[in-house]
């Protein structure tokens, strides 16, 4: 399963209504190969589902994941932050052995 906080919750809500995407619409969260730790994160919004989609729901918010970013993101929380050490997205990832300085990238 993937959650969000209530921050991320927030930001999604704003960037979905200021793209002017209806409730048709899910979180569409991956990884893919690449950043200086081997995987990198991605974010996307999408309205059709894929075979081997896994399905969740966090504050009512539709959150999907391929099967294969599914094996490394299981059990992680998704967090804004809009502080002084920096603005985004911040992957909270229980699978993660060894992430990069920025956040952006990690290994299993």
């Amino acid at each position: 399963m993937v959650t969000i906080t209530d921050k991320a919750k927030s930001k999604i809500d704003e960037l979905m209504h200021d793209a002017n995407l209806d409730n048709s619409y899910f979180l569409r969260v991956g990884v893919q190969g690449g950043g200086c730790s081997g995987l990198s994160y991605k974010m996307d919004f999408d309205n059709e589902l894929k075979p081997g989609d896994q399905e969740f729901e966090d504050k009512g918010m539709k959150i999907v994941l391929d099967m294969k970013s599914f094996l490394y993101l299981a059990g992680t929380e998704l967090d804004f932050s809009d502080g002084l050490n920096g603005k985004g997205f911040n992957f909270i990832n229980p699978n993660a052995s060894r992430t990069c300085g920025c956040g952006e990238s990690f290994s299993v």
